[in-house]
């Protein structure tokens, strides 16, 4: 699949998170942290790609080993942002992060994010009461 194809299916991935946490009620005003999510078989490759997204400014985790279920191991880590759920910058974030992989030949699987709402806030309650 082209890197066009991959970004405009991508584009409007965004969009349908974006509505559907803001439509189950997450907080339209509060900062999420974003994780961007990359793997690989190579470990040399996908070190490449968290310094490239470390550079372009993102929080890089350390890379862990994963066993598939067909026994096989894969190399992962994420690269995170803090902002809030802006389709804009999760584009521009993704087009980014997407040219990294593209360019260090590992996979971006996507972002994701957590629910922010009522029912935080009231944990949050009863643990001062």
């Amino acid at each position: 699949m082209s890197m066009e194809r991959q970004l405009k299916e991508q584009f409007a991935e965004n969009r349908e998170i974006v509505e559907a946490l803001l439509g189950d009620g997450s907080d339209a005003d509060s900062e999420y942290v974003i994780e961007h999510h990359f793997s690989s078989t190579n470990f040399d490759k996908l070190e490449k790609a968290a310094v490239d997204a470390f550079k372009l400014g993102f929080e890089v985790n350390d890379a862990e080993e994963m066993e598939l279920e067909d026994g096989s191991e894969i190399f992962c880590f994420d690269a995170i942002a803090n902002h809030k759920l802006d389709v804009a910058l999760l584009d521009k974030a993704c087009e980014q992060l997407m040219q990294v992989a593209h360019k260090q030949k590992v996979d971006y699987d996507g972002w994701g994010t957590y629910f922010i709402g009522d029912e935080i806030e009231e944990d949050d309650e009863e643990e001062q009461a």
